[in-house]
């Protein structure tokens, strides 16, 4: 007696079918199958939680984040659409006026995952005013140092502290436009915490915000991790 050949679920993306396996997400399932969904906030190690919706796809019409969507056998989802990536492209712009982020003076330039996106979706230029907001830059620590200007609010170092740290550094406060990242200490500065170079939340900011000291342009520009591949390029080689 033949054993029938079970064949993978899959479900469309663009018009492609994407193999899936169960619990996998949209945008897990798409990167395993080499298909890029520009993300900022999600990270393979971390729990989704799709906060900054640069990762939004249409399911039935319907939009929802694909680091939090799960996968169905033949569904159509839609993600690199003229609709979609202008609406990508204007949340891009958003987080650049709301920071200061200022690429060339930089020193995650070319190894910054929301300048490379913002390649990525052909952001020539932003549409509103610069906000110029007064955030501080916490240099008391001996070793990290907290550009609070360049902070997307992806929350990567809040999950890195608790979930593989456990050392609770990093909180998200306030609401709307006056939503920041705090430092949990007495006196809100980062030598007053216990966070140290070794801990994950140290390397996880996909941006600017948070940088060792004393190691500048250790990799020089032109050969830093986005200066030869773009952000598709990255993200689909480290799913592989």
């Amino acid at each position: 007696m033949n054993t029938p050949v079970q064949t993978a679920a899959t479900f469309s993306l663009d018009g492609e079918d994407v193999p899936f396996e169960p619990g996998e997400t949209i945008l897990q399932a798409a990167r395993r199958a080499g298909r890029y969904i520009p993300h900022l906030c999600w990270h393979p190690d971390f729990h989704p939680q799709g906060s900054c919706r640069v990762c939004t796809v249409k399911v039935k019409g319907r939009a929802g984040s694909a680091c939090t969507l799960q996968t169905a056998a033949g569904e159509v989802v839609e993600s690199n659409t003229d609709e979609l990536n202008a609406e990508r492209k204007m949340l891009l712009q958003m987080l650049f006026v709301e920071g200061n982020h200022f690429c060339p003076s930089c020193e995650k330039s070319g190894n910054c995952l929301l300048q490379a996106t913002a390649y990525e979706m052909n952001m020539e230029d932003v549409l509103f005013q610069e906000f110029y907001p007064r955030r501080p830059i916490d240099a008391s620590h001996a070793d990290v140092m907290i550009d609070f200007n360049r902070c997307i609010l992806c929350e990567l170092c809040v999950r890195a502290s608790h979930d593989i740290d456990g050392k609770e550094v990093f909180a998200i406060a306030g609401h709307g436009i006056g939503t920041h990242l705090v430092v949990n200490s007495m006196s809100g500065l980062l030598v007053d915490s216990d966070m140290a170079l070794s801990d994950r939340a140290a390397s996880i900011c996909p941006v600017g915000a948070i940088l060792p000291k004393r190691r500048g342009f250790v990799i020089p520009i032109g050969v830093r991790r986005y200066d030869p591949h773009t952000a598709a390029d990255v993200d689909t080689q480290e799913a592989s």
